[in-house]
């Protein structure tokens, strides 16, 4: 039994999934001043072409020009924005200079957020999620989710889809429609063809760039997405929210009414539900196996890396079985990670190195059932020679950590800082450089006290020697306030 349990302040709303014994699966957080744009659709101007990249750069209206390439205008977008596993048939090959010209209008739905630096990227190829349904114009295409099993089940819906589509428009049959009636597909497909009309309507009537169509919000997205087939109850704490969400679903999804509480009780409802205290965990670098192994994320521009260790574990048999014990183990806490997390992209998992060729097949196979649950399109590898496992994950929005963190302004996001002994050493070179015809003179050095102590214990003798060669009078004070790589050398 899965629940979707929702916290409402006016700063954000916060959506955490919980699998069985209130396990947390899955975590989205939506600030009001930055609010998802995946699925938002747009009147945009082209800005510059680039035919190097086979790219264009759109203004829709925000701080960067959003990412238009050849591809995403007609066969490459990507459904897994949906949470759906479909393949992609079309095909079109066209260079993007005789397709878009700059000053020219484009009409397109951003794909992927603005992720650190990058702008959003977008497609002109406009897709509309509704609840069983995904309607796609203008194509003459019907898609099924892999995540739905039966072949006979599979069947049955394209054949109702096909009956009951509109010329000239195409459906994703989302993982959520299995078992559907005729008539719960057929209100879904009147529901997405009013919608696509009054967007059309609106792209008529306003100047680039202008926004035209608005996703839902995050509280609407988890119901529509999630509850029913992901989830089976939802529990909010806000009533005017829980008032919301009960005339969304009594509008489109009546038979999910009864499974939306609202929570009334006195402790914040993410404490309630001991959620709160696994989000700091979730920020971590390093994860405690168990066993007293562990493993380590690193998350790059580039790259997210995962290093499994053996730790404290020295296991009961064989080296051997120790290492296939501890990488078991990690398996099921990455893949869990991963999910919680939101990490995407390419990601490198550096298992311990075993020997037995049918360890790291067991090893892989038992790695693929535990991503199994993901909704996010993952192609993964096999166990390379060097133990490595390679992957990647569709990135949509920014991981859990880039939302809730931002890089130390200390260390400069490197996850160091100097160590006492290397700032002491730089203010001993500092003192070194002083002007020794000032005999006599007083120079005050303040530091952090980490630094100070270490002067005036460990290397207090190359400090004596420092006063004796310059002549001068050097006093050493702390300073709490003082960062531990900065320091201050002065004429007091």
């Amino acid at each position: 039994m899965a629940e979707i349990i929702i916290n409402v302040t006016p700063e954000e709303t916060r959506v955490a999934l919980l699998e069985s014994g209130n396990h947390l699966a899955e975590l989205y957080i939506e600030r009001k001043k930055d609010a998802s744009l995946v699925g938002n659709i747009f009147k945009g101007k082209i800005v510059k072409i680039l035919p190097g990249m086979q790219s264009a750069f759109v203004d829709i209206g925000l701080e960067r020009a959003a990412f238009l390439h050849v591809a995403d205008l007609h066969s490459g977008f990507d459904y897994s924005i949906f949470g759906e596993d479909i393949e992609n048939s079309f095909n079109f090959d066209r260079p993007i200079e005789d397709i878009l010209k700059e000053g020219q209008d484009v009409f397109v739905q951003v794909s992927k957020d603005p992720i650190g630096t990058k702008g959003a990227r977008v497609t002109s190829y406009i897709t509309i999620p509704g609840r069983y349904l995904v309607l796609m114009p203008d194509v003459e295409h019907i898609g099924i989710s892999r995540r739905i099993g039966s072949e006979e089940e599979r069947a049955r819906l394209k054949e109702l889809i096909v009956s009951l589509k509109p010329d000239n428009f195409g459906f994703i049959v989302r993982t959520a429609s299995e078992g559907c009636t005729e008539e719960e597909l057929r209100k879904d497909i009147d529901f997405l063809m009013r919608l696509w009309e009054n967007i059309q309507s609106k792209k008529e009537r306003v100047s680039a760039p202008h926004q035209v169509y608005n996703d839902l919000d995050l509280s609407l997205r988890s119901v529509r997405d999630l509850l029913g087939h992901e989830a089976d109850t939802l529990v909010i704490d806000l009533e005017d929210e829980h008032k919301k969400i009960i005339d969304f679903v009594n509008t489109y999804f009546p038979k999910l009414s009864s499974r939306i509480e609202l929570y009334e009780g006195r402790e914040p409802i993410f404490d309630a539900y001991s959620i709160e205290l696994e989000i700091p965990k979730a920020l971590g670098k390093r994860v405690w196996l168990k066993s007293g192994g562990y493993i380590v994320i690193d998350q790059t521009e580039a790259l997210i890396s995962i290093d499994v260790n053996t730790g404290k574990y020295v296991g009961k048999s064989s080296l051997e079985d120790t290492i296939l014990k501890t990488n078991i183990e990690a398996v099921k806490e990455i893949a869990y990670q991963i999910r919680l997390r939101n990490l995407g992209g390419i990601i490198i998992i550096d298992f311990i190195d075993m020997e037995k060729d049918e360890n790291r097949a067991k090893l892989f196979t038992v790695f693929q059932e535990a991503m199994s649950r993901d909704r996010a399109k993952c192609t993964i590898l096999q166990v390379s020679e060097l133990g490595l496992i390679e992957m990647t994950r569709k990135r949509v929005r920014e991981s859990l950590g880039r939302v809730l963190c931002e890089p130390c302004p200390y260390c400069d996001g490197k996850g160091f800082v100097k160590s006492p002994t290397t700032v002491c050493y730089e203010i001993f070179r500092e003192l070194r450089k002083t002007d020794i015809t000032k005999k006599n003179g007083k120079i005050l050095v303040t530091a952090h006290p980490s630094v100070i102590d270490l002067i005036y214990e460990e290397e207090r003798e190359k400090f004596e020697n420092i006063e004796r060669e310059s002549g001068l009078r050097i006093i050493a004070k702390a300073d709490k306030s003082y960062h531990q790589e900065y320091y201050e050398v002065a004429m007091p």
